[in-house]
């Protein structure tokens, strides 16, 4: 049998110290010890990514109870603790005296019988004052305070803290850590009594389904093991897709008929709702960088059956003349940060940095200067991201539309409701744990006559 904490450092380990993305590690171990009880893989993933996820106020508290800094441990030690550490302050259901002793042995098994003992010393001070642990003072230092209570690097909180706001930030950090559904994007196409069988399939086979407040299609799937196992899935009825997405095509307000053009359009969510909202008319263009990217759209159109898509490779800051001036609506969802869905990818947090901020801005722009003239005269460009960065969102569109022949354009008409409001000025940014959305931006566009 194998020892689930062994793996869950051997993976830190990957992660932490070789800076490989903790998805794919994740992914690749439990795909290679398939066999282990469901109990046991559910184990794993949470203490990794949960280790993760908290690695900076692991890190505080180690560094409180060590007389060795965290950054000066031997790697494997320092991934030992922390993943320790994870299971003494956020795990009730696991017995202290267990942590200690299993990471006890596992220093051994590992080659630091020396380090047995400072091990064991760490961890059992840490459980027996756990109440007693020192934090920053809010009052006195609020970025320290945020950045060691929500585990983001304190840089970032900064950043936030300047832009947002005390209260907003705090609400964006809480919502990072809280469990997200998946969410579903029904074909609108669905008669009601389809879409009611669907339904009841799903709560027939335990996972709970709610319907999103924002859009009538959009649904939230909570307590599902596995996504390509749900009912309706292989017959195509519906896309796992974020809502603050499926009101790209909203935005855009697509007739029948039209051409759409998707310049950045992996895994092909907004590029397929398009397709339906040209309902067997039109056409859409999808295109992406690679091959693998091109691929995962492709299956997305098989499976969802749509006929008026294609998918191919392109680079987005290459001309394609043949597109000059043929699209009534494109789409621009373009590589940003990720600042926005931290909260479902954690190692953004870590990996992102402000040099690679301003790349990001400058790579936007590069593609934004080439595609919009893929746009029809008196046509629409709906620019988004998945980031809360006011650099690669309204100054971006600020600079668009003094450099090239466009001017933002209501977006009240197109929204939810309780959304109307925000969008009148063109531009509407969804926040995290203010919105019922992933942190998203998007510009409506027209271009002038």
């Amino acid at each position: 049998m194998e020892n689930t904490r062994e793996l869950a450092v051997n993976m830190l380990l990957e992660i932490a110290e070789q800076n490989k993305y903790s998805h794919l590690v994740i992914r690749n171990v439990l795909d290679k010890y398939n066999y282990m009880d469901g109990r046991d893989k559910a184990f794993l993933k949470r203490i990794t990514e949960g280790t993760l996820e908290r690695k900076i106020e692991i890190d505080y508290v180690l560094n409180q109870f060590s007389k060795v800094s965290v950054s000066k441990m031997k790697p494997f030690i320092r991934n030992l603790l922390r993943v320790s550490v994870y299971q003494l302050l956020f795990m009730d259901s696991v017995p202290e005296r267990a942590v200690c002793n299993e990471a006890v042995k596992l220093a051994g098994k590992r080659g630091f019988k020396n380090l047995q003992g400072f091990v064991n010393g760490v961890l059992r001070n840490i459980a027996r004052k756990k109440e007693e642990i020192s934090w920053p003072e809010e009052e006195r230092n609020t970025a320290g305070y945020l950045s060691v209570k929500y585990s983001m690097p304190e840089w970032l909180v900064e950043k936030f803290l300047s832009e947002r706001g005390a209260l907003q930030t705090k609400k964006m950090l809480e919502s990072f850590l809280e469990a997200s559904p998946v969410t579903v994007r029904l074909k609108e196409t669905l008669k009601e009594e389809d879409r009611e069988v669907f339904l009841n399939e799903m709560k027939k086979s335990g996972v709970r389904v709610k319907k999103h407040p924002y859009l009538p299609y959009a649904f939230e799937i909570l307590n599902a093991e596995g996504i390509s196992a749900l009912p309706g899935f292989t017959e195509g009825l519906f896309m796992v897709q974020d809502v603050s997405s499926m009101l790209v095509c909203e935005a855009a307000d697509i007739k029948k008929g039209d051409r759409v053009i998707d310049v950045c359009a992996s895994p092909g969510g907004k590029a397929l709702h398009a397709a339906e909202k040209l309902q067997g008319t039109g056409f859409v263009s999808a295109r992406d960088l690679t091959e693998y990217k091109a691929e995962m759209i492709r299956d997305n159109i098989r499976r969802m059956n749509v006929k008026n898509v294609e998918a191919f490779v392109s680079d987005a800051r290459q001309l394609r003349e043949e597109d000059v001036e043929t699209a009534d609506v494109l789409l621009c969802d373009l590589p940003c940060s990720g600042l926005g869905i931290i909260g479902k990818k954690t190692d953004i947090k870590y990996h992102v940095s402000e040099e690679g901020l301003k790349q990001l801005k400058e790579l936007q722009r590069e593609i934004l200067s080439v595609v919009w003239q893929y746009v029809k005269k008196g046509g629409v460009l709906i620019y988004s991201t998945c980031t809360v960065n006011p650099d690669e969102n309204e100054e971006n569109v600020k600079w668009f539309t003094e450099n090239y022949p466009f001017q933002t354009e209501n977006l009240s008409p197109f929204l939810p409701e309780c959304l109307k409001e925000e969008g009148k000025k063109g531009m509407l940014q969804l926040l995290p744990g203010i919105h019922e959305t992933d942190g998203f931006f998007l510009a409506r566009l027209r271009r002038e006559e």
